[in-house]
């Protein structure tokens, strides 16, 4: 297992400090390491070196690792660790061996469409359970130090609410209580109802959100959609926080909070903020059992 990589060539296209763990992972596990878009690097890393990005060098990859966000919807690929831009073509994709895997945290349209065309393997890991799941831990640690530094009073003692029970909210529906908040959680299905009253919760159905939010002290969005609208921002206090956790654009309309003098925070991307090693581990090791299942003829990818 430890040399389960030996002869497999591993690139990687820009990203963030997270791919620094991942890219320590494959070079243990003895793959051919190349690295697109580092440039700018300070440290450095034996048995990997940097290339530029050719047809040539993408005929002999078996596994391309994007940033998590992977590209926009015109194949730009952000790297901290380059000024230089990135972009990623039609090309290259038709260029990599048709055994080829493509890995990216989420993928656009763009990505997408290309990979299809061209019967090449693109894994989206945030979309995978066991890597949200992982997630959620880093997440919910960044959401409270993100709470506890734009307020005044205690988590202990306050009302919060969490929009969604998902795998994001339930992990932090469970440790606000564990912390002493009173702690309501926006739903919208009986299954998901029943899981609130379970766990000690005070759920409601999202239909009912405008009531529900008048002694919320802290709010926590993790729904994907426009769900704290005007009509709901008018029945918070001003002296609530709002912490929004979705993917942007998020889930609250933030120029109607700052009219009415409700601090509210979009804050996407918490595990490559406040815990980058970790969410690299996560990553490498979500992309390492579905190397080890690959290889050994397994279906489940």
């Amino acid at each position: 297992m430890q040399k389960m990589l030996k002869g497999k060539h591993v690139a990687f296209i820009g990203g963030d400090a997270r791919q620094l763990e991942v890219i320590k992972c494959c070079i243990e596990l003895h793959a051919k390491v190349s690295l697109i878009g580092f440039d700018n690097l300070q440290s450095t890393f034996n048995g990997a070196s940097k290339k530029d990005l050719t047809m040539d060098l993408l005929e002999t990859v078996d596994m391309l690792i994007l940033p998590i966000l992977g590209t926009d919807e015109e194949g730009c690929i952000n790297s901290i660790f380059t000024t230089e831009k990135i972009v990623l073509t039609e090309e290259h994709i038709a260029s990599l061996p048709t055994h080829a895997m493509v890995y990216a945290g989420i993928a656009k349209t763009y990505l997408k469409n290309i990979c299809h065309k061209h019967s090449i393997q693109l894994v989206e890991l945030l979309k995978r359970d066991d890597v949200a799941i992982y997630n959620s831990i880093p997440t919910v640690e960044g959401a409270l130090m993100m709470a506890i530094q734009h307020t005044d009073f205690t988590i202990h003692g306050s009302t919060c609410a969490v929009l969604g029970l998902g795998r994001v909210g339930m992990t932090l529906c469970r440790t606000l209580k564990a912390l002493g908040a009173q702690v309501k959680v926006g739903v919208r299905s009986a299954s998901l109802m029943a899981r609130g009253v379970e766990m000690g919760l005070i759920p409601f159905y999202m239909d009912e959100l405008p009531q529900q939010v008048s002694d919320v002290n802290i709010l926590f969005n993790t729904v994907p959609a426009m769900v704290v609208t005007d009509k709901v921002l008018n029945h918070m206090s001003c002296h609530a926080v709002i912490i929004d956790l979705a993917s942007k654009p998020g889930g609250v309309d933030f120029s109607f909070a700052e009219k009415r003098g409700i601090k509210a925070m979009l804050a996407p991307s918490l595990p490559g903020i406040v815990a980058s090693k970790t969410a690299g581990r996560i990553l490498a090791q979500t992309m390492t059992r579905l190397l080890m299942k690959e290889y050994e003829g397994d279906s489940d990818r």
